[in-house]
């Protein structure tokens, strides 16, 4: 069994698994993919951080508008201020390296006023969304890069619990969110991360069209038996995915301060029509 095999099969956990049409490094780095939450102190080596941006740049951009930025975090006291922030997530502190990905609406504003214009589709959903796309399709593609490299990292979506805090510990201007963090450095082999089972391909690809079956709720019946076997061997409180997913979704109570995202937005100079 290859590389990619092991692992697609690991994200999986049942003999049903796919195969992969090949083995090859960038699939068994992609396959192998863990959150890490345990970090070495240990600093970057010098050019990690324009490696990773470069190899974010190297994603798609709708239009090339390029409406993304990232403030690169390295200093311990902002790490901190950050993290409690962020649900008090002690990663962010421990790791050498926080990343901030931005929506980044003030570049064209300045350019156009620059130029004697003003960029009113920046007023649109569409053109948030499409900042949002952005910034993810780059995250990711750094992401990839510093997996291969032999880093780590976890996505810190608990940014997003209080943007404005955030925007004025960045000292973000108008028109700039702040979507996520990536907490990025080496991970401690003494605290080791599994690969999380992922739902059975079953409930997530369809061809041709859109078709819910009831072979769909019995793909999620044995996903969550599958997590709970993981749960179990991580040390974990076993609970159902099932259960897991319906209660983060029940109300707004659950979402950690974000049900007030839309009113946060026009706090932060954005006019989405």
């Amino acid at each position: 069994m290859n590389e990619a095999h092991s692992a697609i099969r690991a994200r999986y956990r049942h003999d049903d698994a796919p195969l992969p049409i090949t083995d090859n490094a960038t699939l068994h780095t992609l396959f192998d993919h863990r959150s890490i939450r345990a970090y070495l102190p240990d600093a970057l080596d010098p050019g990690t951080i324009e490696t990773l941006v470069a190899a974010a740049q190297s994603a798609a951009s709708s239009s090339n508008l390029q409406v993304w930025s990232v403030v690169a975090v390295q200093d311990p006291e902002r790490k901190g201020r950050l993290a409690a922030l962020a649900g008090n997530q002690k990663h962010i502190v421990e790791a050498p390296l926080l990343l901030v990905w931005l929506i980044d609406f003030d570049r064209l504003t300045q350019i156009g006023e620059a130029l004697g214009t003003r960029p009113e589709a920046l007023d649109y959903t569409e053109s948030f969304l499409l900042g949002a796309v952005d910034a993810s399709l780059a995250a990711q593609n750094a992401v990839v890069a510093l997996e291969s490299l032999g880093l780590g990292s976890v996505y810190i979506g608990g940014i997003r619990n209080k943007p404005v805090e955030v925007a004025a510990e960045l000292n973000l201007p108008p028109r700039v969110f702040p979507l996520f963090g990536l907490v990025v450095g080496r991970p401690d082999p003494a605290r080791p991360a599994s690969i999380k089972p992922r739902l059975p391909q079953a409930s997530v690809l369809f061809h041709e069209h859109y078709a819910w079956t009831e072979a769909q709720v019995e793909a999620a019946r044995h996903y969550d038996e599958r997590l709970r076997g993981f749960q179990r061997e991580q040390g974990l409180i076993e609970r159902d995915w099932s259960d897991q997913a319906s209660e983060r979704t029940r109300g707004p109570w659950s979402m950690a301060g974000r049900h007030v995202l839309r009113d946060v937005l026009g706090e932060l100079g954005f006019q989405l029509r």
